[in-house]
């Protein structure tokens, strides 16, 4: 071997061993980013030494999009968890304080109490402000409700306007990495960015990939419609100024495909979106269909009977709403019942009543009166409302707590409903939460930077280096003896 084959064979030793540690540095300088990848300077044995070939990225695509997959699902959870939990605590309060069932109790005892002494006044007004307390219950239960359908929506918009915009960075991303691969350069860093924008993006919506050539991405939802496919493709929604009980809400198109709500307490809404859909639409609703089914009952309940043997309809008593004097359809969802219930004027003395209407009767005419006599003693009516709030009656099925109970156990079974679906959403929020942290722990171990590994790799290349210089200065001192012998 010539000095200068030799030379030459320690100068590209020293280029590799310069790119290696080089490489090194920089994973161990991102050891603790998580969107970061490790790197690999792998290095090719030729002719007259050894040169870097190209830097890898140890990444794992079955592990990445498992995590995208869990990141997803866990978004779509958390997001349900918290909003039942503040659904629940907007309408029934902390520790079910403000709730219909609690109002209702207090409701019952007053006229229980009121039936048992219907000579006293003060406690035919206790039975009127407890109704009141029941009609407060009911009507901030549908503004509750009505605000957080609202909120849902909003949210909505403001996750499809950033969604949008995370699309255009991926654009801007991915399109680097397919000129830098075309023209040969180095684009892990790029790489990494497009793969923390999927991240940021999958908690949004699902998100599938598909890697074509010179690294080029298409994405598309779980569904199959399509997010990216060389430019970014449109998420639209159109959201509502506010809503109450009868509004639907618009959807989410993806690509002019419907995004799909979820459905449970254990959810298969996989990102934010999906999961503030599923609360507007199905949740919420489905609360406000329990709180106008409650006060369905209240004025059935309550609802004053012909007391001359006569055929006249039976007509709105105690509670009222606005459709009334008329009850409302049996059986069936009347929308929008809690939020308009009222307390009858006639009986009301905040409104000019008098709350003796309540134990006489004659709130809709003289042939609704029972006490006839005006004897102070008369109870029969507060004793048949007292005992309608305990007799079966039928409620919608489509509202999921019960067909067949009582007002009082179904304004209870309501709570019990919605306390149910937390249970679920926080426990399916557990294990999500776990899926997310395994699968990220595994891509981490298996992409990630290993500090021990790094610093092992160092001191193998600064040995690597040592030995290119020692002969490099072998070298030098032959050049320089042979130069001498020459002189």
């Amino acid at each position: 071997m010539s000095l200068t084959t030799a030379l030459n064979i320690a100068k590209q030793s020293l280029l590799a061993t310069s790119r290696q540690t080089a490489v090194v540095s920089q994973n161990v300088t991102n050891a603790g980013n998580s969107d970061y990848v490790r790197r690999n300077a792998v290095v090719s044995s030729e002719a007259p030494g050894a040169r870097v070939v190209v830097i890898q990225r140890a990444a794992n695509e079955a592990l990445f999009r498992a995590n995208l997959s869990a990141v997803s699902s866990y978004e779509g959870q958390g997001t349900i968890r918290s909003s039942i939990d503040t659904l629940a605590q907007a309408v029934n309060g902390v520790d079910n304080a403000n709730s219909p069932a609690k109002a209702l109790g207090s409701l019952y005892e007053a006229i229980q109490l009121y039936s048992n002494n219907p000579a006293n006044a003060s406690l035919g007004e206790s039975a009127i402000e407890a109704a009141r307390q029941v009609v407060r219950s009911l009507n901030d239960g549908t503004a509750a409700v009505n605000a957080q359908r609202t909120n849902a929506d909003m949210q909505i918009s403001v996750a499809v306007d950033e969604l949008n915009g995370l699309l255009k960075d991926f654009e801007t991303a991915n399109s680097a990495i397919v000129f830098g691969t075309q023209t040969g350069r180095d684009v892990s860093d790029q790489l990494d960015r497009r793969d923390s924008i999927l991240k940021q993006i999958a908690q949004y919506v699902p998100v599938s990939t598909i890697t074509r050539e010179n690294n080029d991405m298409v994405l598309t939802t779980a569904s199959g419609a399509i997010l990216f496919e060389t430019s970014p493709r449109t998420v639209t929604f159109q959201p509502k100024p506010g809503y109450d009980a009868t509004t639907v809400g618009n959807s989410v198109y993806i690509d002019g495909v419907p995004l799909q709500a979820g459905a449970g307490g254990d959810t298969d809404a996989a990102g934010r979106i999906a999961a503030h859909l599923q609360l507007r639409d199905t949740i919420a609703p489905n609360v406000q269909a329990q709180l106008d089914e409650v006060a369905r009952g209240l004025v059935m309940a309550f609802a004053e009977t012909d007391q001359t043997g006569g055929a006249a309809p039976a007509l709105a008593g105690l509670f009222t709403w606005s459709g009334g004097p008329a009850l409302p359809a049996g059986g069936i969802i009347s929308p929008g019942l809690a939020g308009s219930l009222s307390v009858n004027a006639a009986m009301d003395s905040q409104q000019g009543g008098n709350p003796t209407v309540l134990r006489d009767g004659g709130a809709n005419g003289a042939v609704y009166v029972g006490n006839t006599g005006g004897n102070a003693s008369y109870a029969d009516l507060l004793i048949q409302y007292s005992a309608n709030l305990d007799v079966s009656t039928t409620f919608d099925p489509a509202v999921g707590a019960g067909t067949n109970a009582s007002v009082m156990d179904y304004s209870s079974d309501i709570i019990s409903w919605l306390e149910n679906l937390r249970q679920q959403s926080t426990k399916a929020e557990e294990n999500k939460q776990a899926l997310v942290v395994r699968t990220a722990e595994a891509l981490s171990n298996d992409t990630g930077v290993n500090m021990d590994e790094e610093l092992s790799l160092l001191l193998e290349l600064e040995h690597s280096y040592d030995a290119s210089a020692r002969l490099i200065k072998a070298v030098d001192e032959m050049l320089a003896n042979l130069i001498a012998m020459v002189r």
